[in-house]
């Protein structure tokens, strides 16, 4: 599978990049800066330099042109508000309509647990504008035509991988950027991901096994 990691310096792409090249993906992991471009290779990944805040969408359908798959796990990082819906919201939709006018089939995004209409925040909290933005890309994801899954981790870790999760998880449903890295790549090969929203975190039960639920 040739594979595009939006994100791809990003500690949960770094970690996947190895996973999918390990098993005989071709991945290309987009960077903004070309001196992270070392350490995409050496996670097994090509590198492809885009800034996907700026990029208009010409620019994404060719860079995701010709992939059989599109992995988003870029974000601005909890940087301003406006920065934060530039990237989350509206490079990811315009990533997704990229992806669906050149003929890429999966596109694969990481959002949070919470991504539900009731999650909550108060429009007055700093995390509400990650919150809204990326419920409206999801939304938008979900409209597409696209073979798409949503994954939604809770809260990240830097723990050692586990291989193990646990879905719709009560509290936070803390999990390890490694497993995080592992689901992606689990939900890549498995077709019975598709069009589903998948909430998780650590937990007992294997990647696979619990995905297959």
């Amino acid at each position: 599978m040739k594979v595009l990691v939006l994100g791809g310096h990003g500690k949960v792409a770094l970690l996947l990049a190895p996973l999918l090249a390990a098993r005989g993906d071709d991945v290309t992991s987009v960077i903004r800066n070309p001196e992270h471009a070392d350490d995409v290779t050496a996670a097994g990944a090509s590198s492809l330099v885009l800034d996907v805040e700026a990029a208009d969408e010409a620019a994404l359908r060719d860079a995701v042109d010709g992939y059989d798959a599109v992995v988003w796990s870029a974000g601005a990082g909890g940087a301003s508000a406006e920065r934060t819906y530039a990237v989350d919201r509206d490079a990811a939709i315009r990533t997704m309509d990229a992806a669906a006018a050149t003929g890429v089939r999966r596109f694969v995004m990481v959002s949070w647990i919470g991504s539900t209409p009731d999650h909550g925040i108060s429009p007055d909290d700093s995390f509400f504008a990650y919150a809204d933005a990326k419920l409206a890309a999801d939304d938008h994801l979900r409209a597409t035509a696209l073979d798409w899954t949503i994954l939604g981790p809770g809260t990240l870790t830097l723990g050692e991988p586990t291989g193990t999760i646990t879905l719709d998880p009560e509290g936070k449903g803390e999990v390890s950027r490694a497993d995080v890295a592992a689901v992606i790549a689990a939900s890549l090969a498995d077709d019975r991901t598709v069009g589903r929203f998948i909430r998780f975190g650590g937990g007992d039960t294997p990647i696979a096994e619990a995905l297959a639920a």
